[in-house]
């Protein structure tokens, strides 16, 4: 029946390929459609069992034995090579009698379908990676951050300098000192400006988590891994610029890899068995001393003399005292704007932060803004509302402020501080050693000289 010329002609007619075999699955015969999609032809075929098609090599697997299998249709995908998949839908036609005479199924080329699936799941992973690592970068005439003290401007003049090269910059510097916004102005004045700045903290994961971030990995590389692989940073930071801070905490293993990287511009997914060309911009960041870690055999010394071929050193914000005022200033109306608030500085508490070391530099500077911010009951922030830890840093005989305003400043956080643990003023003045009126009558002027601190308007 099936062999006849004019069914075979009608066969040969349509668009989709056809396999049919018999109830025992036996190969009968392919259409021409069959035969073009899947390059096999159908003398090679015809009276093969199905399990020897698979055998041989020309499919991966049968949806016809399946069929026989389950008593039932059935869809799946097949590889006929190495970069061609097909689906194919297996029907079972019965007899009177209930049992399966012929197996007719339809095959569709589906291999650029699943390349442009892949290609879209792709591309929904870079922009996936690029919001999550990604920052927003102003290009908008090179924006910048306010920049007055000496010491900043020439960090900032020799970024803007090399900026338009490849040349990999190492920005150095303690914790906070704004290493990262300079890799953001850096990125602004770059050929790659329009790309994405992509930024990872090497010291933010573990060594496993960190090599998958960076390099990504092919489909089933290790257990519980995407089947779908993952993109890594290199790839998404490619015609970009990639950030990579704290890289003095980078394993060994990873920096050896990170070299490879360099020298060579590929790199190789966990997993995968071909290299991923990329092309960034590379900007490192550290705040520990790279040569006593060299010394220590923690960091290779290969590593750092690609990394810094303009190595920048960021000044603590205790260096640059002048900066104080208009960083508060700045981040006063930051948060004013933020939170729908008024607060204003008082002169005092100006005064006494610019002589406070800010160990924590411009990264606590913004913390404590925000903090006496949202927790002043007024507008007008003042000395009283300091934690007691910056209000009693400052050593006696500090230029600017005399022995008697140090000791009321020190007397008065001692008893704020002994309010906030015992709760009353009697348990705190007892706990003191001084009477609980003499205590109440310092609150009582205290509150009097704040009030007068205060404008007509509050």
């Amino acid at each position: 029946m099936f062999g006849s010329d004019r069914l075979q002609r009608v066969l040969d007619a349509m668009s989709d390929g056809v396999y049919i075999t018999d109830g025992n699955g036996i190969t009968i015969t392919v259409n021409t459609a069959y035969e073009r999609i899947t390059g096999i032809p159908k003398e090679k075929l015809r009276g093969l069992h199905m399990s020897e098609v698979v055998k041989r090599g020309y499919i991966s697997r049968s949806v016809s034995l399946e069929v026989l299998k389950e008593r039932r249709p059935v869809t799946l995908t097949q590889d006929v090579s190495k970069e061609h998949q097909i689906l194919v839908s297996g029907t079972p036609m019965f007899d009177s009698d209930g049992r399966i005479e012929y197996i007719v199924t339809t095959v569709r080329d589906v291999t650029e379908l699943l390349k442009a699936k892949r290609a879209q799941e792709k591309l929904e992973q870079l922009l996936s990676l690029r919001e999550q690592y990604g920052a927003s970068v102003s290009t908008d005439g090179h924006k910048e951050p306010f920049v007055i003290s000496r010491q900043m401007r020439a960090c900032y003049d020799l970024a803007k300098r090399v900026a338009s090269s490849s040349a990999k910059v190492l920005l150095q510097g303690e914790t906070g000192t704004g290493k990262t916004l300079l890799a953001r102005t850096i990125h602004s004045y770059s050929n790659v400006a329009n790309g994405p700045f992509i930024e990872l903290n090497c010291a933010a994961m573990p060594e496993s988590l960190l090599e998958s971030e960076l390099f990504g990995y092919a489909s089933g590389a290790f257990t519980g891994a995407s089947e779908k692989g993952k993109t890594g940073l290199l790839e998404a930071a490619n015609n970009g610029t990639l950030f990579l801070d704290e890289i003095g905490d980078l394993p060994l293993t990873l920096q050896a890899k990170l070299l490879k990287v360099i020298d060579e511009k590929r790199f190789l997914p966990v997993g995968a068995t071909s290299f991923k060309q990329t092309n960034f911009r590379l900007i490192s960041a550290t705040h520990h001393d790279l040569k006593k870690l060299v010394a220590e055999s923690h960091f290779r010394e290969d590593l750092l003399y690609r990394l810094s071929v303009v190595p920048i050193e960021l000044p603590p914000l205790r260096e640059r005292m002048e900066e104080i005022p208009v960083l508060l200033e700045h981040y006063l109306n930051h948060f004013n704007e933020n939170y729908e608030l008024d607060c204003r500085w008082h002169a005092d508490v100006i005064a006494r932060l610019k002589q406070y070391e800010w160990p924590g530099n411009i990264r606590e500077l913004i913390n404590l803004t925000e903090r006496l911010m949202v927790t002043s009951e007024q507008s007008l922030i003042t000395t009283a509302q300091l934690p007691i830890e910056i209000a009693t840093d400052r050593p006696l005989g500090r230029e600017g402020c005399s022995l008697k305003e140090q000791v009321e400043m020190l007397e008065k956080k001692v008893i704020e501080e002994a309010l906030l643990i015992h709760g009353t003023t009697r348990a705190a003045a007892s706990a003191l050693g001084v009477d609980q009126s003499t205590l109440v009558k310092k609150q009582k002027r205290w509150r009097i000289e704040q009030k007068r601190d205060l404008p007509n308007d509050e």
